[in-house]
């Protein structure tokens, strides 16, 4: 069965644009590499694939230099702005203990 497209924008593209790597390139290894989970719809899953469209609402989960970080996108973002306007593209969600 297809998966249903999305709406939205790459994955690499957004966690470059929402200032989480310093590169694209950084981005799209880390997904290669390590993947990060996507919640959608109340289905979680993990993908390796850069190219994998978000959008608004879905809720990303990942490692980085020793720190889990679980995110929900607010919104896509047209550049990669300053610092202010990048974290106005997520809410961080802290887990729960």
């Amino acid at each position: 069965m297809a998966e249903p497209q999305v709406e939205g924008l790459r994955l690499d593209v957004w966690l470059w644009r929402a200032r989480f790597f310093k590169t694209r390139a950084l981005a799209t290894d880390h997904v290669s590499r390590r993947g990060i989970r996507i919640s959608r719809n109340g289905e979680t899953r993990k993908t390796t694939k850069p190219g994998t469209r978000v959008g608004v609402g879905d809720l990303l989960t990942f490692s980085r230099v020793q720190r889990l970080d679980m995110v929900e996108i607010v919104a896509l973002g047209i550049r990669r702005g300053p610092a202010s306007e990048a974290q106005a593209l997520y809410s961080r969600i802290e887990p729960e203990t």
